[in-house]
């Protein structure tokens, strides 16, 4: 209720300063006890060997430095997924780069994995207080060419693997140049045969087993998840994201806005994403847990993503126009199926 009246005042300002002042509201929420602290409790699932106490994510990109994870907790999240992070920090590409469309309930983002570094995301971490599921996103420098790519995503696990729940890999956002590249044929072997190398060793040097998932664009044939899926399962990953931004621009055509670059999420992106579950879901059969993102922005998105086929769903952009009750309100709809649901105080 709070955030209605508050939303047209947000949008009033620029996406990323109404980003800012937002985190701030929250962080003081929280110092005042004015948000409940403990996660919605669903019954019990595990996941990629993973217990999570309701399947309502918060999807990478909200928090890309890891700077407010205590405050995020509080609303109510089975799971959190910071970044995406660098090795080196970045500042990502020049503003404007967030345009919000109210007619649409969609964005446009080409922020560029603007981030901190991953040294700084793993201090804010360590300095946090959440106990939850923690996935953290790993990424590319955008000035390290394609071709050494791999060495950047290595960094990056090697860095937060003793830190995180699970480790999401991304290759699919739009906004670094010729990154969804990494889908493709043996750039993907190779990428997913060193990581799952790392992965293992890492493993017997720290007696820890943190799954390693793999995020995937919307804008995928059915030809090419069925690709992508074999090699997938040949090097056993864990769960798949899916999906991240679209480039496609239906059903805001007419809209000026429509002609800036970046990726698109929100609504236009809510069919697309779930005929990507659904695709993926037939082809693998239950072999690997699927996390559906993408244009949730109703408790009956939620519903349609996990009928789909997701095991968990991730919000990001609903949370931008419904506010911090959309989670809430999803898990009155997820979990409700089973008499020994219940939401804690």
């Amino acid at each position: 209720m709070l955030y209605s009246l508050l939303r047209p005042l947000l949008f009033k300002l620029d996406p990323e300063a109404a980003h800012c002042i937002t985190f701030s509201a929250i962080e003081k929420a929280k110092k005042f006890g004015l948000l409940n602290s403990k996660p919605i409790i669903c019954p019990s699932r595990e996941i990629m060997g993973l217990d999570f106490p309701n399947p309502i994510g918060l999807a990478a990109g909200l928090d890309k430095n890891g700077e407010h994870l205590d405050a995020l907790a509080a609303l109510g999240f089975g799971f959190i997924e910071i970044g995406t992070v660098t090795p080196r920090p970045q500042p990502g590409n020049p503003t404007p780069r967030v345009f919000r469309i109210p007619q649409a309930q969609a964005v446009i983002n080409r922020l560029g994995f603007n981030n901190h570094g991953v040294d700084k995301l793993i201090e804010n971490v360590r300095n946090s207080n959440y106990q939850g599921v923690l996935g953290i996103n790993i990424g590319k420098n955008f000035d390290t060419p394609l071709e050494q790519a791999v060495d950047d995503y290595l960094i990056c696990l090697r860095k937060v693997y003793s830190y995180a729940s699970y480790v999401t890999v991304n290759i699919s956002s739009p906004n670094t140049k010729n990154l969804r590249q990494l889908q493709d044929g043996e750039a993907f072997n190779h990428l997913l045969q060193a990581l799952k190398a790392e992965q293992q060793k890492l493993a017997d040097e720290q007696s820890k087993y943190v799954p390693l998932v793999v995020k995937i664009a919307p804008d995928l044939e059915v030809s090419q998840i069925e690709s992508m899926v074999v090699l997938l399962i040949k090097h056993q990953i864990d769960g798949v994201v899916a999906t991240n931004t679209t480039l496609s621009r239906a059903g805001i055509e007419h809209l000026s806005v429509s002609k800036e670059s970046g990726g698109l999420s929100g609504a236009p992106l809510t069919e697309q994403s779930t005929k990507i579950i659904r695709a993926l879901h037939n082809v693998l059969q239950g072999q690997i847990p699927i996390i559906g993102v993408g244009g949730i922005m109703s408790p009956t998105n939620a519903k349609e993503k996990m009928d789909a086929g997701a095991d968990l769903i991730q919000i990001y952009t609903g949370l931008i126009y419904q506010g911090p009750d959309l989670v809430r309100d999803i898990a009155g709809v997820v979990c409700a199926n089973t008499s020994h649901t219940r939401v804690s105080d």
